[in-house]
């Protein structure tokens, strides 16, 4: 009995690998998307993972396709474990069309019972002859390899681009398990009658495979970001990570906190001393940083803060997504002051994101916040090279011997100094002061200063990214989002169930809102606001600005919602009576 790949009549590729931490799932993903993507498939890979440095069972899933593919779906069409104890968020995805690959010897009798077609190959006796158990993940690489149709040569370059710094030894017998891995697969595809059915386009080979962590590290060297700080929580890390690793490529000085409050306040330090900075963290991190977001506030030193999204309260689900701190960054600090939140649904917008969250904290002096969370930061997918731009200038003046930090102006925004450029003494309290910066119990005083800042939100929305339209023009209903949920909205609404019915409009930046942008694309279309949270937290913002949903859908497993879900959920809305 034969299978032909994919099944679906999409005409992509869903692969999902399983296995523990520590079993090298990441590298299999990492090397399998770069693979694939320079054989001349588009590719988007994604990761759910447990929170433990070994054991458990994790997934990573590859999208292969012809076509552009940037979302996750539930669909797996080849299943290939590394071990035991599949958890049920994999399990339920498996269909009776599903091609599981699987060691018999690991899995014992769990396999034949998942359902789908049960193909054994001994991964485990490959790694082992090749050098021990550890190496069943290139076995695995060698395996998806030869099924899709990859060209050795291609596979053993992807092996040595990512083995050859660790020693002969080590690449050697990555090697060997990729080739075993490789061969034993030709053989399969052979016996078992295994045909997929993707035609690659040598075109496509150059194109730039980028996750959402390298979009706002890029976003931030490319918006003139030089200092980088960060108490360590997921998944926020990811960003520091990177930064660390190029610091001297890009001169970068990255600095890990003893605690987020000494994060938030370095970068406040920072940004006063003539340099652009950046914390990142998560929402539990964010949350000790609200007293200096609030020093933001009274002192008008820009800050930037990017923050990866997971499940709360405390806690809750470390390793997980969610977009369930909106309010969070929207009402961080007491007191009243302008600030923007901006919201990247996708890998370019990360980075587009990111770079104008610097421009316009610099500019404004404001606190600017870029919201991602744990799918966007760990997914990747192919992209078209695109121009970075030029980094823009700090907007510092040199002062004179008569400088006053916070002089009134008509849009509030005043020349900001920085200490030893000029004359000029550069003034900063957490207080109430004058235009001088010095601290007053004046009352007058105290409505002047707070008009002034205040006064700079009309800077904020003439600088605001726009809504971004997707779909038929006529369509009777909107889908309104906002981050991660973007590539899923638009592949769920060009669904034949739903194609022609919806349009989007994906919000790239949350606040200022958009107001007038939103309404001229909403028009007189039914509304749908679809999030990843449980109370519908755009949803509320939009109704306080007169913008009321007809329906809402919302999604807070902790996982991210595939394409199937969001498709179901737009069909069951009641298209005559709303909601």
């Amino acid at each position: 009995m034969g299978t032909v790949l994919p099944s679906s009549p999409g005409g992509d590729l869903s692969i999902v690998i399983c296995g523990a931490a520590g079993q090298g799932l990441q590298t299999v993903e990492t090397l399998g998307a770069a693979m694939f993507k320079r054989m001349g498939l588009h590719v988007f890979a994604t990761k759910e993972f447990m929170s433990r440095v070994r054991g458990g069972s994790n997934s990573s899933q590859l999208r292969l396709s012809e076509l552009p593919v940037r979302a996750l779906v539930d669909r797996i069409d080849l299943l290939i474990c590394l071990n035991r104890g599949l958890r049920d968020n994999v399990i339920r995805r498996i269909s009776k069309d599903t091609l599981v690959i699987a060691d018999p010897e690991e899995m014992g009798g769990e396999a034949e019972g998942l359902g789908g077609r049960f193909v054994p190959f001994p991964i485990l006796s490959m790694a082992r002859s090749s050098g021990g158990p550890a190496l069943a993940s290139s076995v695995v690489l060698g395996l998806m390899g030869a099924l899709v149709g990859v060209q050795w040569e291609l596979l053993e370059r992807e092996v040595r681009g990512r083995f050859a710094s660790k020693g002969e030894k080590v690449l050697s017998g990555n090697l060997k398990a990729a080739q075993e891995g490789f061969h034993g697969a030709l053989g399969l595809k052979s016996e078992e009658g295994i045909v997929v059915n993707l035609v690659p386009r040598p075109s496509l080979s150059g194109r730039l495979l980028m996750s959402g962590n390298d979009g706002v590290f890029m976003g931030a060297i490319a918006g003139g970001c030089d200092f980088v700080t960060a108490y360590p929580m997921s998944p926020g890390s990811g960003v520091l990570h990177l930064m660390a690793q190029h610091a001297r490529a890009f001169r970068v000085a990255v600095e890990q906190a003893e605690d987020e409050i000494a994060a938030a306040n370095m970068v406040l330090g920072a940004w006063y001393a003539g340099a652009r900075a950046m914390a990142t963290t998560s929402g539990g991190g964010f949350a000790l940083m609200c007293e200096a977001v609030s020093l933001c506030g009274v002192s008008e030193v820009p800050m930037v803060v990017h923050i990866g999204q997971r499940p709360g309260p405390a806690t809750g689900m470390a390793t997980r997504t969610e977009q369930a701190d909106l309010n969070l960054a929207l009402y961080a600090g007491h007191g009243e002051f302008p600030r923007a939140i901006f919201t990247p649904g996708d890998v370019e917008e990360a980075f587009l994101c990111t770079r104008a969250a610097f421009e316009v904290a610099d500019q404004c002096q404001v606190p600017a916040f870029v919201l991602t969370d744990q799918y966007l930061l760990d997914s990747s997918h192919d992209l078209d090279p695109f121009s970075v731009g030029h980094i823009s200038p700090n907007w510092v003046v040199e002062t004179s011997s008569d400088y006053g930090r916070y002089r009134i102006t008509p849009d509030g925004i005043s020349p900001r100094g920085v200490p030893g450029l000029g004359e000029g003494l550069v003034c900063v309290d957490s207080h109430e002061h004058d235009e001088w910066g010095h601290m007053k119990e004046d009352f007058h005083l105290r409505v002047r200063m707070t008009r002034k800042r205040l006064a700079k939100e009309e800077a904020l929305r003439a600088r605001v990214m726009p809504p971004v339209f997707n779909g038929p023009s006529d369509a009777p209903f909107v889908v309104v989002g906002w981050g991660s949920t973007k590539e899923i909205v638009r592949e769920a609404i060009s669904s034949p169930e739903l194609e022609g019915r919806f349009c989007q409009v994906h919000l790239p930046q949350v606040w200022p809102l958009p107001l007038k942008a939103l309404r001229d694309l909403i028009r007189d279309r039914r509304v749908v606001v679809l999030e990843g949270n449980a109370t519908g937290q755009l949803d509320a913002l939009l109704r306080i600005h007169g913008i009321c949903s007809h329906g809402r859908i919302n999604h807070f497993s902790g996982l991210q919602m595939p394409v199937e879900d969001a498709v179901a959920a737009l069909r069951e809305m009641d298209f005559e009576g709303g909601a």
